[in-house]
């Protein structure tokens, strides 16, 4: 992989081999859906300062399952759109049962490795 990722297709492969273990995929999904409501909650209610909020349910779950369960640097430090589309695109495949099914095609095991793919910093 070049140093600097130039699209989203050649970022998914990365990101996928970022949450290979289900524990850090599972955090993703709370944190990301949590994300999600407190952001509709903000804008039905007109509670605006829930918007602030709402990334840090986000991110918060999505770091734990970095830092303490996958044991790897989370994506968004230096991709934060890509994977932030990446959370998106994880939890749509994770809801209808085919994201153990990505990793094991991009990886041949839903195992984490120490094999994983690194990006370069941009």
């Amino acid at each position: 992989m070049s140093d600097r990722v130039q699209s989203f297709e050649e970022f998914w492969p990365y990101y996928v081999g970022a949450h290979r273990s289900r524990g850090c995929r599972a955090l993703h999904y709370c944190g990301t859906s949590l994300g999600v409501v407190t952001a509709i909650t903000a804008l039905v209610t007109s509670t605006w300062w829930l918007l602030l909020v709402a990334p840090l349910f986000g991110y918060g779950a999505a770091w734990v399952g970095h830092f303490f369960v996958e044991r790897n640097k989370p994506a968004a430090f230096e991709y934060w759109w890509w994977s932030l589309r990446g959370d998106f695109k994880m939890l749509g495949l994770g809801l209808t049962g085919r994201m153990a099914d990505e990793v094991t095609r991009l990886y041949g095991s839903p195992t984490p490795a120490a094999d994983a793919p690194r990006l370069a910093p941009r």
